[in-house]
């Protein structure tokens, strides 16, 4: 769905073998059948998994490797939001949870992933984080917090499994998904001011889910050789041409997550 769904279109239509994956087996049914309907060239098939269980994601990737062969590349998209509302009032165990999906599910795909990307030569992947990653997000801690680990775990994993394996997160941007409901159920009491913000943003459209899929399917791809370890904003950041700036990326702390120091602003405090 989604996302995950336009980011598998677009690396079929790149003539990309695809395997998909999503906890629900009639949705995977239907979006097989949606994805083979459009195109010819590239390969489509899709396993049932909890990414949060590690059994189930080592399944998954053996079922790809079975039937395509090597990995060359994942685009892991799987999130959810958890629970909404002011700190002192969410269930810890449903906060909890979302960091199962959000952040160890992250950990156990890479992880699988990486295994065999190592074996084979190489490989890239590209990790989607979200609201929270860069600011602040209130009422959304749960979200908030694992997705901004994405984005630390990816600059990290980064490091870890190069020069092989090329790993980068990626903010959407607002995009009208199912998630958003969820916002509209809680009402303002719990989601506060990012409720009429989802509004405003759900009735003029939003950042259309290709606009992250477009960066995903660049990422995995040979084009994107030499990017690593960088936190991507699909729809604001010239992504596509950074393969002529990758002196000027490697090393340094653009598109990264940092902490400003006073001297950069000019004060002597330290």
């Amino acid at each position: 769905m989604g996302i995950g769904f336009e980011s598998a279109r677009r690396c079929i239509a790149y003539g990309a073998n695809v395997m998909i994956c999503a906890r629900g087996a009639a949705a995977l049914d239907d979006a097989v059948a949606k994805l083979v309907a459009e195109n010819s060239s590239g390969d489509v098939a899709s396993v049932s998994a909890d990414v949060g269980e590690e059994g189930q994601v080592d399944g998954l990737l053996a079922a790809f490797t079975e039937r395509f062969g090597r990995c060359d590349g994942v685009i892991h998209a799987a999130g959810v939001y958890g629970p909404i509302g002011p700190i002192v009032d969410v269930e810890p165990g449903a906060w909890w949870d979302a960091l199962r999906v959000n952040l160890f599910g992250t950990f156990l795909v890479a992880r699988a992933a990486a295994k065999r990307m190592r074996h084979h030569g190489g490989g890239r992947m590209v990790l989607f984080a979200g609201g929270g990653a860069s600011t602040p997000f209130p009422n959304y801690t749960a979200y908030a917090s694992s997705k901004v680990a994405v984005v630390r775990f990816a600059e990290t994993i980064a490091e870890e499994l190069a020069p092989a394996i090329e790993v980068n997160a990626i903010g959407p941007g607002f995009v009208a998904t199912r998630l958003h409901e969820q916002t509209l159920t809680a009402g303002e009491a719990a989601a506060g001011a990012f409720l009429q913000k989802t509004k405003a943003a759900l009735e003029s459209g939003g950042v259309p889910a290709t606009v992250g899929a477009e960066a995903a399917a660049f990422l995995v791809s040979d084009a994107a050789k030499g990017i690593t370890g960088k936190f991507v904003a699909a729809p604001y950041d010239d992504y596509a041409a950074w393969p002529q700036r990758l002196e000027a990326l490697a090393g340094s702390e653009l598109f990264t997550l940092r902490r400003v120091l006073p001297r950069e602003r000019g004060l002597d405090w330290q």
